[in-house]
């Protein structure tokens, strides 16, 4: 039996997680001198309200390796013997080196277990690693093995592709959650900068003026970059509102000929605390 498990950068909602059976070790969110665990203490909702009136920057921190410790363990006691945790890039977060740990710590406790564990570190922010999962999980169902669950998200794991754009940098910028310097640019012309991941940080690709442009920009990429063959569902997120997340879906359903699944998932806390209000992703994997 094959369990997966994640950080909840994940961003995947609980119902996802409930039908393929995904635990999640939760990021701690640091709100003006109060702690919360990301979708545990506090959910989106809550958070994306209240981030206007803060006075002070929320800060996160990565899972302790305990959190992760506690999920083998039960993982264990139901039955898996194969475990396969997936987290968020390295080069954003101590997620992935927290679990590495705990998989350690597991095995000094338990030296004689035969259980297999593999950690991905996936190179890839917020759904960017949920469309791994929920990709791992159908693998899953149709009977892929440890194997090559492993192997797919070891080889596919740098192709997700990563759409991502702000209404306001200063988050990203605060945060250090956005390496190239262009994006000064981009906050002092008033363009809406376009990012995806690059060599496990976020980088800017592009700027648009407006809200429409970035869809426009989005749905256009989309048609030249998707890997048709591995691409079967896309996710699209946001943070704020999802009346442009859905609005994204339509346009993509519209103007392509894609007629896989769309998910449209709101982000979490962790996530929303380093992208702020109006963020609006899209998730798939592209062509070599």
């Amino acid at each position: 039996m094959i369990k997966l498990m994640a950080d909840s950068t994940c961003d995947l909602s609980h119902e996802v997680l409930d039908l393929y059976n995904i635990s999640l070790a939760p990021l701690t969110v640091k709100i003006e001198g109060n702690v919360f665990r990301d979708r545990v203490e506090i959910k989106p909702e809550e958070f994306y309200e209240m981030m206007d009136k803060l006075s002070e920057f929320p800060t996160t921190g990565a899972p302790s390796p305990t959190e992760y410790v506690d999920i083998l363990k039960d993982a264990v006691a139901e039955g898996h013997t194969e475990i396969l945790c997936i987290c968020m890039s390295s080069g954003t977060s101590a997620s992935y080196q927290s679990a590495e740990l705990a998989k350690d710590y597991f095995f000094e406790e338990n030296p004689d277990s035969s259980v297999r564990i593999h950690i991905v570190d996936s190179k890839c922010m917020s759904h960017g690693s949920g469309w791994l999962l929920i990709k791992s999980a159908l693998m899953r169902e149709q009977g892929a093995s440890f194997e090559e669950l492993v192997e797919f998200n070891e080889t596919y794991k740098t192709k997700v592709k990563h759409f991502l754009s702000v209404d306001d940098l200063n988050h990203l910028i605060k945060s250090g959650r956005i390496s190239n310097a262009s994006a000064m640019i981009g906050k002092f012309l008033l363009l809406k900068p376009i990012m995806t991941m690059k060599d496990g940080k976020g980088s800017v690709v592009a700027k648009e003026r407006g809200r429409k442009k970035v869809l426009k920009h989005y749905v256009n990429e989309f048609k030249k970059r998707i890997d048709n063959d591995i691409t079967d569902f896309i996710i699209i997120g946001f943070t704020s509102d999802r009346t442009v997340a859905e609005t994204l879906k339509e346009k993509v359903q519209a103007e392509t000929e894609f007629a896989g699944e769309i998910h449209v998932l709101q982000m979490g806390v962790a996530v929303g605390t380093h992208v702020g209000l109006g963020a609006i992703s899209m998730f798939f994997v592209e062509k070599q």
